[in-house]
């Protein structure tokens, strides 16, 4: 009798711990805590932290604090160079990043077809196309590079300021010393503007333009606001020559061992981190703008007409880096 009851013990003992097992698998065994840490480029008052911490509320919040998110600004993780961030997030020395798409370009050239000059004419097009086959192709592209992305955000179009004139055509540049991001395809294209293009640091801009080794420079105007380069510009030029959005990306091979139930949650919480950056950068952009020119410095946009001209200027970037972004992929971004 003793047997008998000590049998029926084991057996619902082992249906016991077998059912156990089964929940958790049909849970996706989302019970595994994890601590990751993100970088953004740029400092603790940027739109791109604040929304990197929204994340990391809100993830904590729905995985009830399994999932962790430290979050460094400044590139602290890769000694300030937002190049070596983007390979550690691929390689994953670290785990997520807010990088711009100009920086993966260096990791692969393809992605630099989002930086071609004058591609989008607006920030609708843009995201429309981003949020279609041109993105899924971009995303294809990330994960090729072991990087799973989470979305896009927004370091927005690229403006110029110089402390020689009100450029208005491509005569205008010419002999002008302009400083750059140090990818191939912008020197080619800046040459082509007529100007004398030359690539630094960035923390090196604001002594470089004010002892005069430099004439310009190009940034988003959120940047040119923040770095208060009005004090050493006097003019810029509003013309969305090329876009500039931001990646949110993380470690492709931490992502696929996630369980679906964290993969979503992750999805999630970056959608809403994503909208809420691109609704703060757009609604920031046109305070920083009045601010600029309440300052003095004179800001001009060009027209239609004059955008043209500049267009037509840099159509052999487009001959030459075809064959580079690939044939397909430009169409797709191009098209109507």
């Amino acid at each position: 009798m003793k047997k008998f009851f000590l049998s029926s013990i084991l057996i619902a003992l082992s249906l016991c711990l077998a059912a156990c097992g089964d929940e958790e698998e049909a849970s996706g065994g989302s019970e595994e805590s994890y601590d990751l840490d993100m970088s953004v480029t740029v400092g603790e008052s940027s739109t791109w932290y604040e929304a990197a911490e929204k994340l990391a509320e809100d993830v904590s919040e729905k995985s009830d604090g399994r999932i962790e998110i430290s979050v460094y600004a400044n590139e602290q993780l890769s000694g300030g160079d937002s190049g070596t961030a983007v390979e550690q997030v691929s390689n994953g020395t670290q785990d997520m990043s807010y990088n711009s798409t100009i920086i993966y370009s260096i990791m692969d050239e393809r992605l630099g077809v989002l930086s071609a000059p004058f591609i989008f004419p607006d920030l609708d097009t843009a995201y429309s196309k981003l949020d279609g086959e041109g993105g899924e192709m971009i995303n294809d592209i990330l994960r090729e590079n072991g990087v799973e992305p989470l979305g896009f955000g927004q370091n927005g179009f690229r403006q110029l300021t110089n402390s020689e004139t009100t450029v208005k055509s491509p005569e205008d540049l010419e002999g002008m010393k302009v400083r750059i991001p140090g990818i191939n395809m912008y020197t080619d294209l800046w040459r082509e503007f007529g100007a004398d293009p030359t690539t630094m640091t960035f923390s090196e801009v604001f002594t470089s333009l004010q002892q005069g080794t430099i004439d310009g420079q190009e940034n988003p105007v959120d940047v040119i606001h923040s770095s208060q380069l009005n004090e050493v510009q006097d003019y810029m030029t509003v013309w969305d020559y090329s876009f500039d959005p931001l990646i949110l990306g993380i470690n492709k091979d931490l992502y696929d061992s996630m369980s679906e139930e964290d993969q979503q949650l992750m999805k999630e919480a970056a959608a809403n981190a994503n909208e809420y950056q691109i609704e703060q950068a757009q609604k920031l952009e046109e305070e920083q703008l009045q601010d600029l020119e309440d300052s003095g410095m004179e800001v001009y946009e060009l027209s239609g007409e004059e955008k043209e001209e500049f267009k037509e200027v840099s159509q052999p970037i487009y001959d030459e880096y075809e064959s580079i972004w690939g044939e397909e992929l430009l169409e797709v971004f191009q098209s109507e």
